[in-house]
Order: structure tokens, then sequence, then C-alpha cells
């Protein structure tokens, strides 16, 4: 049974920074197409960034490059999300995704099977 458990969620103050973790169990994760998403009350979940088995390729929204860093630890099973310089507009639910396979569609919620319960972040102004 997959299981995806997020942390490091809270709330600062924008500028800060904050770290997210997603600690995974239940399959192969060094095989795993890894990825956070976003959602925001009354909206869609947001593709936010994902990384690729082997950790070489990376992929980043618009809307955080240069202030997010994705990467992952295959040796502890965990994902993780630094997030730099953070924005009020980076207020959300995070969720961690994961799968054995993908399209290509890095940021479509569709192409993840497996989700965690989300940890909440907070940026006030």
């Amino acid at each position: 049974q997959v299981q995806l458990v997020e942390s490091g969620g809270g709330s600062v103050q924008a500028g800060g920074s904050l770290r997210l973790s997603c600690a995974a169990s239940g399959y192969t994760y060094s095989r795993g197409y890894m990825a956070w998403f976003r959602q925001v009350s009354g909206k869609g979940r947001e593709g936010v960034a994902a990384i690729w088995p082997g950790g070489g390729l990376t992929y980043y929204a618009d809307s955080v490059k240069g202030r997010f860093t994705i990467s992952r630890d295959n040796a502890k099973n965990t994902l993780y999300l630094q997030m730099n310089s953070l924005k009020p507009e980076d207020t959300a639910m995070y969720y961690c995704a994961a799968d054995t396979r993908n399209d290509g569609s890095w940021s479509r919620p569709s192409a993840y099977n497996y989700w965690g319960q989300g940890t909440q972040v907070t940026v006030s102004s």
C-alpha cells in the first residue's frame, strides 16, 4: 500500500522560507515520478514542481521558478520542496503526488495515482 505523508507546512511572513517533506512508502521510491501540487479552496490543483526518477529532470511552474527547489533523497524515501522568498499568493494546501509511470504531463493531477493528505502553507503580507 502506497503512503505519502507530508510535513513542514506552517505560517510565515512574506519573504520567508519553508521546507516541505514527503515521506513515501509502499513502492520502489527510487523509480517513482514525484511532484508537488497546491490547491486553494474553490480552485483546482496546480502543479508546482516535479522530479523524475534519478533526480536529473525537474519541472517548475513559472510562478515558482527561481524561488522553489524540488529534490529527493532516495536513501530516505523522501521528497522535499524548499520554498524561498514566499509570497502571499503561495498560500495554499500543498500535496505530494507520486506514480510509477508518467506520460510526460508532469503538471496534470490525473497523471498521479497516489496522493498525500496535504500540509497547509500560509504566507502573510
